[in-house]
């Protein structure tokens, strides 16, 4: 009789089979659709142009003259927001490195957000004072319009072409401003995101969802800074809280020894300068720096959770298999 096969061995060929074709699987994303660089358009489109062009196959671009209306360009010095915002109180991140909802040893550390006057921050920028730490406006629950009402009569409070092309109004309008060391780590965001640099210039380092096999996650502990007295930060536990996964992976600084995976994909870098707007798609993973004092706001609409969301929970869920097997 046929010698049975050990169902160990077995499982095995199977693990084996699937680690290749996820391994297969980001070179042919590639060669069939992942540009090899951000493009640049002159000017926005329509809104079915940008729908079918860009939105649909999940592609990022940068475009050039969509903010030249935008009093925001030309207003948006130091100085004017000191006086339309200064005494305000707002919501600043604060670490002690730069680096905010980031791996920090075996935690997930999130900023210390302390409430200051806008002024103060300011300063912080202008190097006028120079307290312990980084610090960031970087409030995600569109900050723009819950803390810095004062603003938004010079910007748009949506993006009309990409409103109608998604058929709704965005989630959320961010306002970002900070120092220079001030850096966003590797993550990726369920929302079609428009990105505009007001002044400065932010850099982009992106990775397309399909590069998710190479891209490790971990679980852990979340925490958060909290500055003591004395100046020193202490990373103080989330109690109760639920294990976070993220990305410990440096991209700047891969550690290839304790990631090798890493080394077989390339990630696209792109600089968004003054007046550009960057769409970064759904599902892109991203890492950011900036230069100092630079400004940006941004616009996230919801996803569609569509077949192409549930293509990459299948990806996403396949390789945490394979990394746990």
């Amino acid at each position: 009789p046929a010698q049975t096969k050990d169902p160990s061995r077995k499982m095995a060929d199977v693990l084996a089979a699937v680690r290749k074709c996820l391994t297969a699987f980001p070179t042919e994303a590639r060669e069939l659709h992942v540009p090899e660089y951000v493009p640049y358009l002159d000017v926005p489109l329509s809104a079915l142009q940008f729908f079918r062009d860009w939105i649909c196959p999940n592609r990022p671009c940068i475009i050039r003259n969509a903010l030249n209306h935008w009093p925001a360009l030309h207003k948006w010095t130091f100085t004017y927001l000191r006086r339309v915002v200064g005494s305000k109180e707002v919501s600043v991140a604060v670490t002690p490195n730069g680096y905010a909802d980031a791996v920090y040893g075996n935690r997930f550390v999130m900023p210390e957000e302390r409430l200051m006057p806008f002024s103060s921050f300011l300063d912080i920028l202008e190097k006028k004072a120079k307290p312990p730490g980084v610090f960031y406006i970087q409030k995600q629950c569109s900050n723009l319009i819950a803390e810095f009402s004062e603003l938004l009569g010079d910007v748009e409070p949506h993006i009309p072409w990409m409103s109608e092309a998604l058929g709704k109004k965005p989630d959320a309008v961010n306002f970002w401003l900070g120092e220079a060391t001030a850096v966003t780590s590797l993550h990726k965001d369920h929302y079609e995101n428009l990105y505009c640099v007001i002044s400065g210039e932010k850099q982009f380092l992106l990775h397309p969802p399909s590069d998710r096999p190479f891209i490790p996650y971990e679980f852990y502990q979340p925490a958060t800074y909290y500055m003591s007295e004395d100046g020193t930060f202490q990373v103080v536990d989330e109690k109760k809280a639920e294990e976070v996964p993220w990305i410990p992976l440096d991209p700047l600084n891969p550690d290839y020894t304790k990631y090798p995976d890493y080394a077989q994909v390339k990630a696209l870098q792109c600089t968004v300068k003054a007046g550009e707007m960057l769409y970064l798609p759904s599902l892109w993973f991203h890492h950011v720096q900036q230069s100092h004092g630079c400004i940006a706001v941004n616009f996230w609409y919801d996803m569609e959770y569509d077949i192409k969301y549930t293509y990459f929970q299948l990806l996403d869920s396949l390789t945490q298999a394979l990394t746990h097997s």
